[in-house]
C-alpha cells in the first residue's frame, strides 16, 4: 500500500514536471535566453535609445545570431539544455508530489479524507509556500539580474517555506483564535524579517523584461501545482480505497 502511494505521488510529480517544462519552453525560456544575451554584452540595455524601433530589433536580431549556446557536449547543446530542463522540473515537481502524500497521509491520521478537489487546494497550498510567499521577498530572478549572497538568499528561503507552510496548516487544521493569530505571525515573519538585497541596483537585464520573467514564472508554477494536487489528491483517493 504504501509504494503504491508514493508511487502515485512520483507519477503526479513527474506528470506535473513534465507540463511545467513544456510551459518553461513555451512562455519562459525565450526570456532567459533573451536575459543571457544582456549578461553576456551581446545585448545592452538602452543601447537603441532614441533611434528608430527598425533599428533596435536590428541590433537584437544581431544579439541572437552572436550569442553562442555552445555545439559541443551535451550541456551546451540546445537539445542537452532542454533534455536537462525536463529531467531536472521533473524530479523537482516529484519531490514536491512525495511531500504531499505525505501531508495527505499526515491528515489521514487526523481524520481528514483528502480527495481530488481537497488535493488541489493542496496544490495551492503548495504554491503559496513554495513560490508565491518566497517571490514576494526574492521574485523569480532573470540572467542579468543582480541579486543578494546565494547563502543569504537560501536561508531565507526556506525559513519562508517553513514558516508559510506551517501558517497554512495552523489555519486548515487548527481550532480557536490561538492557531489563527500564530498563523498570521508565521505567515507575517519572513517579510518583517526581509529578504536579503543587494546594496544596490546594477544588473544589465532592463526592468520590463525582468517584470515579465517574474509574472511568467509564477503564472507556470500555479498551473503546475494545481495539476499536482490534483493529480496526486485523485491518485491518493483511488489508492486509499
Amino acid at each position: 500500500m504504501i509504494q503504491r502511494m508514493l508511487a502515485g505521488g512520483l507519477i503526479a510529480g513527474f506528470a506535473a514536471g513534465l507540463l511545467a517544462a513544456l510551459l518553461h519552453f513555451a512562455f519562459i525560456q525565450e526570456l532567459i535566453l533573451l536575459g543571457e544575451e544582456y549578461e553576456t554584452g551581446a545585448l545592452v540595455h538602452f543601447a537603441g535609445a532614441g533611434t528608430a524601433g527598425a533599428e533596435v530589433g536590428h541590433d537584437h536580431a544581431a544579439g541572437e545570431a552572436a550569442h553562442d549556446h555552445g555545439d559541443g557536449g551535451a550541456e551546451g547543446s540546445p537539445l542537452g539544455r532542454n533534455v536537462l530542463t525536463v529531467l531536472f522540473t521533473g524530479l523537482t515537481y516529484a519531490g514536491y508530489g512525495l511531500l504531499l502524500i505525505a501531508g495527505f497521509a499526515l491528515a489521514n491520521q487526523l481524520g481528514q479524507e483528502v480527495g481530488p478537489r481537497d488535493g488541489l487546494l493542496w496544490g495551492i497550498a503548495g504554491y503559496a509556500a513554495f513560490q508565491l510567499a518566497p517571490a514576494m521577498g526574492l521574485p523569480p530572478e532573470l540572467p542579468g539580474s543582480v541579486a543578494a549572497d546565494i547563502t543569504d538568499r537560501q536561508i531565507w528561503y526556506f525559513g519562508t517555506v517553513i514558516a508559510t507552510g506551517a501558517a497554512l496548516a495552523l489555519l486548515a487544521f487548527g481550532r480557536g483564535i490561538v492557531p489563527a493569530v500564530v498563523a498570521g505571525a508565521l505567515l507575517a515573519a519572513p517579510h518583517v524579517i526581509g529578504a536579503p538585497h543587494p546594496d544596490g541596483y546594477f544588473g544589465v537585464a532592463p526592468p520590463e523584461l525582468a517584470g515579465e520573467f517574474a509574472a511568467r514564472a509564477l503564472g507556470v508554477g500555479f498551473t503546475a501545482w494545481v495539476v499536482l494536487g490534483w493529480l496526486a489528491g485523485r491518485l491518493w483517493a483511488k489508492e486509499s480505497v
